[in-house]
């Protein structure tokens, strides 16, 4: 009997195939292209050459805005701006200078003839604008001022005082409704000085027109609400910066809500409206993703004006386990980041589909050309099941659903009389993959493909002898255990999840436990369907044919 044929060297092609592979791969990861969340990478290339948020501050302090550059300097400390030193000094200065500022955050020159700010010298800190609003003769004063006011929206506004049907103030015509007449007093002064940005300026005084023609406060009422949450804790000039760059009332809901749940990160929500220009999607962007947005949201405004920028247009959160990225990279993604994913996604299929072929053409493919019964590879298919399985496991939040945000608004209402407490429906699940799910189906996966091909290594060792046909058929049916070998694997790999499940070192997750026997049975159904049946049928009619008997398919 002949001895088996020695094994062959891997062919240099092979080897080409595979590297070219692997960096195709490794360049398709790099670039910081992502379908649903955003690459640190981009976030600084998108910062460099902008304006850094310590810069911001420091133009606050050359416009003599104290207040919004306090908040400013409490946010450049917090996301670790190294400008924050030099900013620091200068609005030391600027305080210095100008002591009787301080209270109420900058000179306004509405507010001076009616306070006398350069008189007021009994605070030496950032004062609520609130605390000055709510004293009695403050209140006559801008009363007798407002009442002058040629402006339409101021007297709708002031008109409202004289509503008596309200839900969560007390009327402020009545006693105990200081709070009420103070904040409307406020939002028609921040009416008059044009302290508020063009759309919110005509939104309240529609507000306030459709609440005096149904003699109550209604809709109008829960905007009061919200400008005094902001009031007790902004001065003046903070709460007008904030104001001018906020186009809805729904806005300054968010933004007051976001003050009374995360009251120690106002300064970075603050300056984060500030920065970018647009509370509107500051507050869409943290009442969206809570606590993780806040930090994704830090993450830029250390960055500089232009990564806040990208991430509040791309409104999704930031990937920390993308690729570095390369700076070219980077500025095409910004610039077409369309065609970039795209591209991203084609390299992997092509890194893919190079590896499987180099892999087909060592394995298969030279026994294959001799041997009819043995077919090739399929490494279009396989790639693509590889390219999409990487592209999930490299997407974190493609599958996985966004969690409940820690700032999202709670509807509150007033407790009614006589009304039995309702059942509320039970909430349904999200259904979520999380990362140890998905390192779960990319591991059952890729021990399915070391299997397949180690089951292909072994037809193309048997083919490769130099054996009588039924001899390699006699071999062949030795080696069934090993074609079945994909069964047993998928079936322990599910006991193992399951296991693992239970005993709580991953999430309960049927899918993961699941794919590890699907995933065997798609494994032995190629490699018995597609190759051992065709081989073993050319084997037995060479074998035929070699005894001279009758050729039985």
């Amino acid at each position: 009997m002949n001895d088996p044929a020695p094994a062959a060297k891997i062919p240099y092609t092979t080897t080409l195939l595979v590297v070219a592979g692997l960096v195709v791969a490794l360049a398709a990861w790099s670039l910081p292209a992502n379908l649903k969340s955003i690459s640190p990478a981009l976030l600084r290339e998108a910062g460099a050459g902008t304006p850094s948020l310590a810069h911001f501050g420091r133009q606050l302090v050359e416009s003599e805005k104290i207040g919004p550059a306090t908040l400013v300097l409490d946010a450049t400390r917090a996301v670790a701006d190294p400008g924050a030193p030099a900013l620091a000094t200068a609005l030391a200065d600027l305080s210095a200078h100008t002591p009787e500022m301080v209270a109420w955050g900058a000179w306004d020159p509405f507010l001076d003839p009616l306070f006398s700010l350069r008189e007021n010298r009994g605070r030496s800190a950032s004062t609520p604008v609130l605390t000055f609003f709510i004293a009695e003769h403050a209140r006559e004063t801008l009363r007798a001022y407002l009442g002058t006011s040629r402006s339409l929206g101021v007297q709708a506004l002031l008109r409202t005082r004289e509503l008596s049907a309200t839900g969560r103030f007390v009327p402020a015509t009545r006693p105990g409704g200081q709070p009420l007449e103070a904040v409307i007093l406020l939002t028609a002064l921040l009416y008059q000085g044009e302290h508020l940005a063009p759309p919110l300026q005509r939104e309240l005084r529609t507000l306030a027109e459709t609440a005096l023609a149904q003699k109550e406060l209604g809709e109008l009422e829960p905007v009061y609400s919200d400008l005094l949450s902001l009031g007790k804790r902004l001065d003046w000039a903070q709460l007008g910066e904030l104001l001018r760059r906020t186009e809805s009332p729904k806005t300054v809901g968010e933004y007051a809500h976001l003050a009374r749940v995360a009251p120690g990160e106002l300064p970075v929500i603050y300056a984060a409206a500030l920065f970018s220009g647009s509370a509107d999607r500051v507050a869409t962007y943290l009442i969206k993703y809570g606590k993780p947005g806040l930090a994704d949201l830090r993450l830029a405004l250390a960055n500089g004006q232009g990564a806040v920028s990208q991430l509040l247009l791309w409104q999704v959160p930031v990937n920390h386990g993308a690729g570095a990225g390369l700076g070219v990279a980077a500025s095409l993604v910004i610039l077409h980041p369309r065609v970039m994913i795209v591209l991203k996604y084609l390299g992997y299929l092509l890194a893919a589909f190079l590896v499987f072929r180099g892999l087909d053409r060592w394995i298969v493919s030279p026994v294959a050309s001799s041997t009819p019964g043995l077919l090739p590879v399929k490494s279009g298919l396989l790639a693509l099941l590889l390219a999409s399985l990487f592209i999930v496991a490299t997407e974190p939040f493609l599958l996985k659903a966004a969690p409940l945000s820690e700032f999202r608004l709670r509807l509150v209402l007033p407790a009614l009389l006589s009304t039995a407490s309702p059942t509320s429906a039970p909430a349904q699940p999200t259904p979520t993959m999380d990362a140890s799910t998905l390192i779960s189906i990319g591991f059952f996966a890729a021990l399915q493909i070391a299997m397949y091909f180690t089951c292909l290594l072994k037809i193309r060792e048997v083919a490769r002898t130099s054996l009588p046909p039924l001899v390699k058929l006699r071999l062949m049916e030795n080696e069934e255990n090993l074609f079945d070998g994909g069964l047993y694997v998928g079936i322990g790999g599910t006991a193992t999840a399951l296991v693992l499940q239970v005993l709580g070192v991953i999430e309960p997750n049927l899918l993961a436990a699941y794919s590890s026997n699907l995933f065997g049975i798609t494994c032995v159904a190629l490699v018995k369907i597609r190759h051992v049946r065709p081989y073993k049928r050319q084997l037995i009619l060479e074998g035929q044919a070699q005894t001279g008997g009758p050729a039985t398919p």
